[in-house]
């Protein structure tokens, strides 16, 4: 069975023609039409070329890849219960198409034969790089192994895929049920007017007086740095942290012991010394000894400067009483010292960021930096009635791509925000294939009297995810594979963190800050604040991110015996963790990072990319942040070449030199 999803305009798909019974028979479908295509290669008589063997592989089952991409978008940001359901079935079968393509035989003969002719061939750096990457995919993914140890492979792929998927649900279902009622408004001193709304409407909607809190980000994060009623911030948070840990049937802990041992099989299976050693082959950092090495020395700068941190909330804290600080204690006293020495209000300041200027200013950010602009298309079908959809066009008015956004929470979709696609650029017989991108957040959505605002970090995310859009949207290669975002872990965050500089510029502040009552600009005096209160707390927020990066190291390293979750993480992160969680709260539990995403021995990436975003924004501050020169520079050598060419060349060929980290250092104030 075959549906016909993508045929709206631009090929989009056309949401209304979805059927839930269709998903699983339509994926059969389609991995039978995939299956042939590689018969048709592995028969080919002619002897293995690049284009008829490795390009037709990349380009071969391009209609499962969108119907996969469209399933797994629509499980992250609109499920339900029979969604939910089917989805450990999807991810087996496809589990099961992957490993009959990684562990074919002919198929892999076939293109070890253009490795190993290489050198006589005439290809361009983006084909020699998609032949590396596809002959590096086989042979790490069981190409090479024999057939039992292949079939050990499969089992574990499996499990891995099943363990991956029940423990993200674990975690969304402990989300989306946990709910802190408060009846008196008088126990909710501090709290800002529109988380207040919200809350109501929260419980209007439920038929319950006074007001409901949620664990979904717009409701936790203000009300932990905002309430003053110090028992309910204890409660809100122990619901958050005690999340997939509590000894119940969702409890993850199990599922970390076995992801944790099935990905060390796994990579022993293939000759690798761990799970890390096995990823970071494929990273920038290039070796588990680097990556330690470059969060060890960080820890060291970071350190203490986390700690005269901690020292000023606990002697904040000592003026209202409390001589204990606690974790639910941390985001309200440090966002008491940010009003207090910054004189910034977040519940002022957020009047003045309404999602829909903040989204035009990016817009405009873009328009200036790589002279392209975007047009709301109101004849695309989306998935959610909150989902906008832009048509991309670039300087000539020519379609670049679509842009589809998801911004506000509800009971289906995960927290957090991310960016994804429904189908990749490439150019496919000199066709060049339009990338439909998606980014999707968690943003407070309007009230009855209010539109939506955004705080300054709500801002800074929006730019995040929208500058890896602009990965996606401004990519320019031949093939799918080496696409967008399709490059080296750790280089994948450049462009988004890249993106979050100018937040802190004056010119851009003055464009997207505006009071959504009045039209007043942002006063000069508390743009300046926001820019100078950029380093604040950096250090313990560095130190923070390396905890998460060190335990994510930890468990990807050599393999605990025996697997105590609860010890090991405490073990591991003893450096680096300046007031512990709760007794038999275990953060691991709700690490979807690195338990279902795909940052498992890659979370430091983000620091790692901060190195190379700090660098590069230096860049621009020498010769402008909207300077033609460079703009063009980074959109040719780096958003426009994908994964065509390793990272480190394209950033020498932008940067002419290697990145320098101590620009990083002295931007966060840590030397």
């Amino acid at each position: 069975m075959q549906v016909d999803i993508y045929c709206g305009p631009y090929k989009t798909p056309v949401f209304d023609f979805l059927k839930i019974e269709d998903f699983i028979p339509a994926l059969e479908g389609l991995i039978q039409k995939s299956k042939l295509e590689i018969e048709e290669i592995i028969s080919n008589s002619e002897t293995p070329t690049f284009n008829n063997t490795v390009a037709a592989l990349d380009f071969s089952g391009s209609e499962l890849s969108e119907w996969t991409s469209l399933f797994f978008i629509l499980h992250s940001a609109n499920t339900d219960d029979e969604m939910q359901k089917i989805a450990p079935q999807f991810s087996e079968k496809i589990t099961e198409y992957r490993n009959y393509v990684m562990t074919n035989k002919a198929l892999f003969e076939r293109i070890k034969y253009v490795w190993d002719h290489r050198k006589k061939a005439t290809l361009s750096t983006e084909q020699f790089t998609l032949l590396e990457k596809t002959f590096l995919s086989f042979s790490r993914n069981g190409a090479l192994l024999n057939s039992a140890d292949k079939e050990k492979l499969k089992k574990i792929d499996q499990e891995l895929s099943e363990t991956s998927l029940k423990f993200g649900e674990h975690v969304l279902n402990e989300t989306n049920e946990f709910e802190l009622r408060v009846v008196e408004a008088s126990e909710l001193t501090g709290l800002p007017e529109d988380v207040l709304n919200m809350a109501a409407e929260k419980a209007k909607d439920k038929n319950q007086a006074g007001y409901i809190f949620t664990l979904h980000f717009p409701s936790y994060v203000p009300f932990m740095k905002h309430c003053q009623n110090r028992q309910l911030r204890k409660q809100l948070y122990e619901g958050f942290v005690f999340r997939a840990c509590k000894g119940d049937d969702r409890d993850n802990r199990k599922n970390i012991e076995n992801l944790v041992k099935l990905r060390w099989k796994r990579a022993h299976l293939l000759g690798y010394k761990n799970h890390a050693d096995y990823t970071l082959k494929r990273r920038m950092a290039g070796s588990e000894q680097a990556v330690n090495d470059f969060l060890a020395d960080l820890m060291e700068k970071a350190k203490p400067a986390a700690l005269k941190d901690l020292q000023l909330l606990k002697d904040r804290a000592v003026v209202d009483g409390i001589v204990d600080l606690k974790p639910w204690d941390i985001a309200y006293y440090t966002e008491r010292l940010k009003e207090e020495n910054f004189d910034l209000d977040e519940s002022e300041i957020r009047e003045y960021f309404t999602l829909d200027r903040v989204l035009e200013t990016a817009f405009e950010v873009a328009k200036r930096l790589f002279g392209i602009s975007f047009h709301q298309n109101h004849e695309i079908s989306t998935y959610h009635k909150d989902v906008l959809v832009y048509d991309v066009l670039d300087e000539m008015s020519s379609l670049k791509a679509v842009l589809y956004l998801d911004f506000h929470p509800r009971s289906g979709k995960r927290q957090g925000a991310w960016m994804t696609s429904f189908r990749d650029q490439c150019k496919n017989h000199e066709e060049n294939q339009i990338p439909l991108i998606s980014v999707v957040c968690n943003f407070t959505p309007a009230t009855s009297n209010k539109p939506s605002l955004l705080s300054f970090q709500e801002v800074t995310t929006l730019f995040h995810e929208f500058g890896h859009a602009l990965h996606g949207i401004l990519s320019d290669v031949s093939y799918p594979g080496i696409s967008g975002t399709s490059v080296l872990w750790d280089f994948v965050e450049l462009p988004s963190q890249l993106m979050e500089n100018w937040c802190y510029e004056e010119d851009v502040l003055k464009l997207m800050a505006v009071h959504y009552k009045n039209g007043e600009p942002l006063p000069k005096n508390k743009i300046d604040k926001i820019i100078e209160q950029r380093s604040f707390f950096e250090g313990y927020q560095t130190l923070r991110q390396i905890n998460f990066g060190v335990l994510d190291m930890a468990w990807h390293g050599n393999l605990p015996e025996p697997m105590d979750v609860d010890l090991f993480e405490k073990e591991s992160t003893k450096k680096t963790t300046l007031i512990p969680v709760p007794e038999n709260a275990v953060v691991s539990c709700q690490f979807s990072h690195i338990f279902q995403g795909g940052y498992s021995a890659g979370y430091y990436s983000y620091k790692w990319a901060e190195v190379l975003e700090a660098d590069v924004f230096q860049a621009f501050k020498e010769k402008g942040i909207f300077n033609d020169e460079v703009s063009t520079s980074f959109k040719e050598n780096i958003l426009s070449k994908g994964g065509s060419e390793d990272p480190m060349e394209l950033f020498k060929k932008f940067r002419n030199r290697e990145p320098d980290p101590t620009i990083l250092l002295r931007r966060s104030g840590l030397v």
